[in-house]
């Protein structure tokens, strides 16, 4: 088990607790070292300190499968962490994160909401998405200004390969960049009315109104495209 942002060792107690046959304990502030290391001198074998910035680190590196990420993440970087985590589904069982309340609510919005968008897509795509808790200001010391939540993601078993992956975030980052106009206007630069009528799709949706099979159908459509554009 890879745990990233452990801070004081809290987190780190508790995935002590379950039957996790190592605890990887990922931490960038040196503050929080010394509280991990005396918590592994008390658990030899089944901690080790991972003195290292999430945001450059191969997790998926640290330990054999089976493998699962627990991570209290810093909200600055939580949504680039998870959009690179779900470049590597496969090797994942499991992901269990904590975000600021509307990040995991864009993870797990629904279509035809205000909150779907590019996340979701991305997200529902390569996992099964569930916003397990919420947790207020509260519960924190010192309290942060914000609400959080913490997001269950289970990796589906079928992954998409890295180049249909990128024709995926291509696809969406058109898409909802500019979420307002059809999608004949926001897809333009792959062929606009023709590319979509090519999916079956009409010009005049708008991205928020495409479920994730039609954003999967249309990114499959992309990527055999040798008309696309990149």
């Amino acid at each position: 088990m890879v745990e990233i942002g452990p801070g004081p060792g809290g987190l780190t107690r508790a995935l002590l607790d379950t039957p996790a046959a190592h605890v990887f304990a990922v931490e960038i502030d040196r503050r929080a070292w010394p509280a991990i290391e005396e918590l592994a001198n008390h658990h030899p074998g089944r901690l080790t300190l991972v003195p290292a910035d999430a945001t450059t680190l191969d997790a998926a590196s640290l330990c054999p499968a089976p493998r699962q990420i627990v991570a209290n993440l810093p909200y600055n970087v939580g949504t680039p962490l998870l959009v690179g985590w779900l470049r590597q589904a496969a090797l994942w069982e499991r992901l269990t994160l904590m975000f600021q309340m509307e990040v995991a609510e864009r993870i797990c919005a629904a279509p035809d909401t205000g909150a779907y968008g590019r996340l979701a897509v991305l997200a529902q795509w390569c996992a099964d998405c569930h916003l397990l808790m919420k947790i207020p200001p509260g519960a924190f010391s010192p309290p942060p200004k914000v609400h959080s939540a913490v997001v269950s993601l289970t990796p589906y078993p079928a992954q998409p390969d890295a180049a249909l992956f990128a024709s995926m975030e291509r696809l969406t980052a058109l898409a909802f960049g500019q979420r307002r106009k059809m999608l004949r206007s926001s897809l333009k630069p792959l062929g606009g009315d023709a590319f979509l009528e090519r999916a079956g799709i009409a010009g005049t949706r708008r991205a928020e109104t495409l479920s994730v099979q039609e954003f999967a159908t249309l990114a499959a459509l992309l990527l055999s495209s040798s008309d696309r554009v990149f």
